[in-house]
C-alpha cells in the first residue's frame, strides 16, 4: 500500500508539474519584432500583442491571428483606362503597403491584397478619365501622387498604410501609337520649316541692316564733306570781309595756279600751252604770295 501511495503521489506531482508548465506556456507569448498577435477571449477581440514578452490569461485567452507588419508589395497589375480625348491606355501599377492595425484588418476585410488591387484599379480609371493623353504622359508624377493619396484614404478603415503607389508604365494600342508617331513626324517637319523660314528672315534682316549701315556711313561722309566745304567758304567769306577784294583776287589766282599745275602733271602731256592770261595769273599769284609773306 505504501508503494502504491508513493507511486500515486508521484503521478499527481508530475501531473501538477506538467499543468504548471502548460499554464506558463499558454500564459507567456513572445512576439517577434516583425509581427503582432491578435488575442481573442471567448471569440471576441481581447487585445493586440506587440513585439517582446507578453502575458495572457491561459485557457481563456488565445492567439487567434499572427499578423506580419512588414511592408508588402502587390503583384504589378495592368488596368485599362480611357482618357478624356477617348484614347484607350493600359496602365501598369505597383503598390506597397503594410498593416498598422491588425485588429481592423482581420475583422473588416477578408482578402487584403485583392481589396487593395481592386481599389487601385478603380482610382486609376477615375483619375485618368479626367485627363487627356498628353497630360497623362507629361504629369505622371502628379498622377501617381493623387492615386497614392486616394488609395491611402480608402484603405484607412482596414488598418492599412499605403507606403507607395506608382504608375510604372502607360502603354497604347498599335493604332494609337502609329497615329501619334505620324503626328510627331508632322510636327517635326513643321518645326523644320519654321526654323528654315526664320533663318531666311534673319538673313534678309541682316542684309537690310548692312545696307542701311552703308547708306548711313555714306551720308555721314557726305555730311562731313559738306561741313568742310561750308567751313572753307566761311573762312574765305571772312577773309574777303576782312581784307576786301585783294583776298578774293588771291583766292582766284591760287585756284588758277592749282589748275595749271594739274594740267602740267597729267600723263601723255609733252607740251603744255600756257595762254597769256595764265602767265599773268602766275604773276599775280606770286605777287600776292610775296605780299602775304
Amino acid at each position: 500500500m505504501d508503494g502504491q501511495n508513493v507511486i500515486g503521489g508521484g503521478g499527481v506531482t508530475l501531473a501538477l508539474a506538467l499543468l504548471v508548465i502548460l499554464t506558463v506556456y499558454l500564459a507567456v507569448r513572445i512576439v517577434p519584432q516583425s509581427q503582432k498577435y491578435v488575442v481573442e477571449r471567448f471569440g471576441r477581440l481581447r487585445t493586440v500583442l506587440g513585439p517582446g514578452i507578453n502575458f495572457i490569461v491561459p485557457y481563456i485567452d488565445r492567439v487567434a491571428h499572427k499578423i506580419s507588419i512588414l511592408e508588402r508589395q502587390l503583384p504589378n497589375a495592368m488596368q485599362d483606362a480611357i482618357t478624356t480625348d477617348n484614347v484607350l491606355v493600359k496602365v501598369e501599377t505597383s503598390v506597397f503597403y503594410r498593416i498598422t492595425e491588425p485588429e481592423k484588418t482581420v475583422y473588416r476585410i477578408r482578402d487584403v491584397d485583392a481589396a487593395i488591387a481592386t481599389t487601385v484599379a478603380g482610382i486609376v480609371r477615375s483619375e485618368i478619365g479626367k485627363m487627356e493623353l498628353d497630360h497623362v504622359q507629361s504629369n505622371r508624377a502628379g498622377l501617381t501622387e493623387k492615386i497614392r493619396e486616394s488609395v491611402a484614404a480608402l484603405v484607412d478603415d482596414w488598418g492599412i498604410e499605403v507606403t507607395r503607389a506608382e504608375i510604372l508604365d502607360v502603354n497604347l494600342d498599335d493604332a494609337t501609337r502609329a497615329a501619334m508617331l505620324q503626328q510627331l513626324n508632322a510636327e517635326r517637319a513643321r518645326r523644320a520649316q519654321v526654323t528654315e523660314a526664320e533663318g531666311k528672315k534673319r538673313a534678309v534682316e541682316l542684309s537690310a541692316d548692312a545696307e542701311l549701315y552703308a547708306a548711313e556711313q555714306k551720308a555721314k561722309a557726305r555730311r562731313i564733306s559738306a561741313e568742310a566745304e561750308a567751313y572753307a567758304t566761311q573762312v574765305v567769306a571772312a577773309a574777303i570781309k576782312e581784307n576786301g577784294i585783294e583776298a578774293a583776287q588771291y583766292q582766284v589766282a591760287l585756284k588758277q595756279v592749282e589748275a595749271l599745275t594739274a594740267v602740267g602733271q597729267g600723263d601723255a602731256k609733252q607740251v603744255v600751252i600756257v595762254p597769256a592770261q595764265a602767265v599773268e595769273a602766275f604773276g599775280n599769284a606770286f605777287n600776292m604770295l610775296k605780299g602775304k609773306a
